[in-house]
């Protein structure tokens, strides 16, 4: 499954467009790289995440397209780092 997809499916960011956008301009690493939207995602994944206030990084646990769609949650919080709107993160 497609990181954007993923994303907005497993209810972290609201709109795909907007988890496509965020990915384009570098606030998603997975495993640790920057990457394109179109990066298909596996099983034991890290994927880190960078809003304006926080760092979250989690762990991809399961992307049965099916099991998105019924809430199930998908990833396991490893760290939430917050940090200041002046600051960047990376």
């Amino acid at each position: 499954m497609r990181i954007d997809k993923f994303l907005k499916l497993a209810r972290i960011i609201k709109r795909r467009t907007l988890a496509q956008e965020m990915i384009e301009i570098g606030a998603v690493r997975v495993n640790g790289k920057v990457v394109k939207p179109s990066k298909e995602i596996k099983e034991q994944d890290v994927i880190e995440i960078a809003f304006p206030t926080r760092v979250l990084k989690l762990k991809v646990t399961s992307f049965e397209e099916k099991d998105l769609k019924r809430g199930a949650r998908p990833f396991e919080i490893l760290e939430e780092q917050k940090v200041s709107p002046d600051e960047k993160p990376w």
